[in-house]
């Protein structure tokens, strides 16, 4: 399926790309993609190639992934925010045909055919405007290549197809409906799968994407833009509900998708005070972005993730770990130049959460298998603890980590950020997390947090430090 040839049909001069200074329809979109399809075939690339980019968001790069769809080659966005040598080993993994760069941040590793984003866009504006190339399209053929967060362990190469994109836009939007006349704006970078993936999401539903420039603010970009859709994570909410400007234009949004990691009651409670259409979510790189969703905007905090989406399935094993499949789960892993599956033998991959789910099918998720300690002789999920710290009036965000201790083996411990300085103080938050928790859940100690020491180029913060430096103490 020729995707951008798809949608310039369907949704012909309805806005597509909306920048700054213009924006294109589909058609006119399409033509562009067909010109930069073009210029990667001149260039010697065939289908199927990678195509590795490092590069920050930019129209340009929109375009560029598009241009790679449409020449039916492999698009692998890489995080620019990555120190060199990180970048090096990352590519040598994907071995790619071609790597572009972003000319504000020019790259150059020998052994790698080189150029720049800006140098593709602009000779393919001398290109035919129609396809000089054969492409035969089918659902299964990889289309992206899109790396983990790599919030534990380093990060993995997850290979999606043209079917995998496809299914999920579709199940997306059945909760969010998204089509011609709205407007997403592209606050996720292009190399994570929140991102991405609404490339697919507006070429299949018809709605429009909007991106800024490199140092225009989320706040900045909605004045700018007719927005209706945002996903955001907790800190980026948290932003705009101080920003008077920004508050004046929820009532002309129609969807909040909040995710990437839990968010404090105090947030919640606070975008619903300012009647925010907030979305709760999960969803991972490997299921090509959202699992489950709310069916609606929520009205009050909840403690799951909303119900499970169209072409998605999801079960909980013996020992409470979810296991997914469905038309959105990827193709593998990309290792050694060759896709293997991680799947087991009825089809199901493991996705190391530890969760629930209920008879309607709304997803809880508890923590992760490998952040579990054991205390006493009990499983001790440090994400659980973290939603119940965030639940006190005045805490901003957890980390809570196992730290030593004699009688129970390992304890909590929580490293936590306040909005304002000691305010709760350590008794209080105690006497709080006895009546959420219970004692034995209660992190025996807390060390206040100013800024975060966050994973490179995330906005995770690194818990695998924070667990080393409480080792120390």
């Amino acid at each position: 399926m020729d995707l951008p040839e798809r949608a310039a049909q369907l949704f012909g001069n309805s806005p597509a790309l909306r920048m700054p200074e213009k924006t294109l329809t589909f058609l006119e979109y399409n033509k562009r993609v067909i010109q930069i399809a073009n210029r990667l075939y001149q260039k010697g690339l065939h289908a199927e190639d990678i195509v590795a980019i490092v590069s920050p968001n930019t129209p340009e790069l929109l375009m560029l992934l598009g241009g790679v769809l449409k020449a039916g080659m492999i698009a692998a966005p890489l995080n620019n925010r990555f120190p060199e040598h990180r970048l090096r080993n990352t590519l040598e993994k994907l071995g790619p045909e071609l790597v572009l760069t972003s000319s504000v941040e020019p790259l150059s590793y020998h052994g790698f055919t080189m150029d720049t984003v800006t140098s593709i866009i602009e000779s393919a504006a001398l290109c035919p405007v129609e396809e000089t190339f054969e492409l035969q399209e089918t659902m299964e053929r990889a289309v992206s290549i899109i790396h983990t967060s790599a919030s534990t362990g380093d990060a993995k190469a997850a290979v999606h197809s043209m079917g995998n994109h496809w299914f999920s836009a579709l199940g997306s939007n059945e909760n969010i409906p998204f089509s011609p006349g709205d407007c997403w704006l592209l606050s996720l970078p292009l190399y994570h799968i929140g991102g991405y993936a609404m490339l697919y999401r507006s070429l299949v539903t018809g709605g429009s994407l909007a991106i800024g420039h490199l140092d225009d603010s989320i706040a900045v970009c909605l004045q700018k833009f007719p927005v209706t859709h945002v996903s955001l994570v907790p800190t980026q909410l948290y932003r705009l509900l101080t920003d008077t400007k920004s508050t004046e234009l929820w009532s002309r949004m129609k969807a909040v998708l909040l995710g990437g990691s839990p968010a404090p009651q105090s947030l919640i409670d606070d975008a619903i005070r300012h009647n925010v259409p907030l979305y709760l979510s999960y969803g991972s790189t490997e299921m090509c972005t959202q699992i489950a969703t709310t069916r609606e905007a929520i009205t009050t905090m909840l403690q799951n993730s909303g119900q499970v989406l169209p072409y998605r399935e999801i079960m909980v094993a013996e020992d409470g770990e979810l296991l997914v499949k469905g038309s959105c789960l990827f193709k593998g892993y990309l290792k050694q130049g060759g896709v293997e599956p991680q799947t087991d033998n009825d089809g199901w991959f493991h996705t190391a959460d530890i969760g629930r789910v209920s008879e309607d099918g709304a997803v809880t998720v508890l923590g992760r298998k490998d952040n579990m300690f054991i205390s006493g002789g009990e499983n001790i999920h440090p994400e659980e603890i973290e939603k119940a710290l965030m639940m006190i009036d005045g805490v901003q965000m957890a980390i809570v980590v196992p730290v030593h201790d004699t009688e129970y083996g390992q304890r909590p411990g929580a490293y936590i950020q306040t909005f304002e300085e000691n305010k709760p103080d350590d008794d209080a938050i105690v006497q709080a997390m006895n009546a959420l928790v219970g004692k034995l859940k209660t992190p025996v100690v807390y060390w206040r947090v100013c800024q975060w020491t966050m994973l490179s180029g995330s906005q995770k913060a690194d818990r695998a430090w924070y667990k080393r430096l409480a080792e120390e103490h």
